[in-house]
């Protein structure tokens, strides 16, 4: 398939503009969201992409990537990005135009190949899940604030213009242990620095502790809301190396007995489920921004929570964006020592990992 080449900010603009006016694939699915005052977002499918998830990365986006999802019929990808990637070690409110250069390249994969890019601070200035931390905090310290909100007004200046059918940001990726009050006040701090530039921009945000707990205290700001699929924790984070203490889990099966709770579909749908369409049946449209299992754990079994998950969100009628398309978590190159992938365009892909996410879209 024909590459994409490197255009300039004013040929991007141009060319996005007319894809989004004259696309016409994508299904329903893509080409309905809403503006910021939606009450349902489209039942997107997808992946997240790292190329700028961490700063020793900071790689550019393939646009095989982007193909390759729309050729399997996806329809979303999220970038879960490090700020720092893009800003002067030295200086964080100092912004390198090269690296925003490339976000701009990814945003017209997906204009080219009819893919809903959703544009995330993974790690944004103050706040982050991963390590190191932050050296000050986002939810208490004023500059920090005030520096975050001037990274997501550049951003929505930036790409206004861009219709939401296209384009959405994620203010933050899995706010932690933060109270409802100080979580509201500095998500509309954000929310009010994109809408300067962009009043209808399409706005996401993750649920407080870590995805887990819906946001009601934003549901008069007009976003939507993003939940997680990684419970049970002892299922898709067995001997994760990063999460201290996943080397003593017992060997996962699915059903998951945790204790005295039975993970299985029917207490997936009470813990995952419930909360969120109440929060939905309140004016805030929901999705799940990620979700998977380490490759340590049993192919079978992460098959099989897999089926009975997506089988919940789509009764939920959510969309979802699988952690990874390449990695350990994902449908290429994951590394599993216990099931046999096939050779694929130079990748290893397990087929049947695709397999049961295709089948979760039809």
């Amino acid at each position: 398939m024909e590459l994409c080449p490197f255009m300039s900010r004013r040929t991007f603009l141009k060319t996005s503009a007319a894809t989004a006016v004259g696309a016409t694939g994508l299904a329903a699915a893509g080409d309905d969201a809403p503006a910021s005052s939606g009450v349902k977002l489209p039942r997107w499918y997808g992946f997240n992409l790292l190329e700028k998830f961490m700063l020793h990365q900071n790689a550019r986006f393939l646009e095989t990537d982007f193909a390759w999802m729309s050729e399997w019929g996806f329809n979303f990808v999220r970038l879960p990005m490090d700020y720092r990637c893009w800003t002067d070690p030295n200086d964080w409110t100092k912004f390198r135009e090269d690296v925003l250069k490339e976000i701009d390249e990814a945003v017209a994969f997906g204009e080219k190949h009819r893919v809903h890019t959703c544009l995330n601070f993974h790690r944004a200035p103050g706040y982050t899940v991963a390590q190191p931390p932050e050296a000050k905090d986002l939810w208490q310290d004023e500059e920090a604030q005030r520096v975050c909100a001037m990274h997501w007004a550049r951003f929505a200046e930036r790409y206004k213009g861009i219709p939401n059918t296209r384009l959405s940001f994620n203010l933050f990726n899995e706010p932690g242990m933060v109270g409802p009050q100080v979580h509201r006040r500095v998500v509309e701090r954000m929310v009010e620095a994109v809408r300067q530039h962009d009043p209808e921009r399409l706005i996401i945000c993750d649920g407080r502790l870590w995805g887990r707990t819906p946001p009601a205290e934003l549901l008069d700001l007009k976003v939507a809301a993003a939940t997680r699929g990684y419970d049970p924790m002892k299922l898709t984070h067995y001997k994760a190396e990063w999460v201290s203490g996943t080397d003593q889990y017992a060997l996962p099966t699915y059903p998951l007995q945790d204790g005295e709770v039975l993970w299985n579909k029917e207490e997936m749908r009470r813990r995952l489920i419930a909360p969120w369409k109440e929060l939905e049946a309140k004016g805030m449209p929901v999705m799940v921004g990620e979700f998977g299992a380490y490759n340590k754990t049993p192919h079978d079994v992460v098959l099989a929570w897999m089926r009975d998950l997506l089988e919940l969100w789509k009764e939920a009628g959510w969309g979802w964006a699988l952690w990874n398309l390449r990695g350990s978590f994902g449908v290429l190159d994951s590394a599993r020592a216990d099931t046999t992938c096939e050779d694929w365009r130079g990748h290893k892909l397990d087929r049947a990992m695709l397999d049961v996410l295709r089948a979760a879209i039809r």
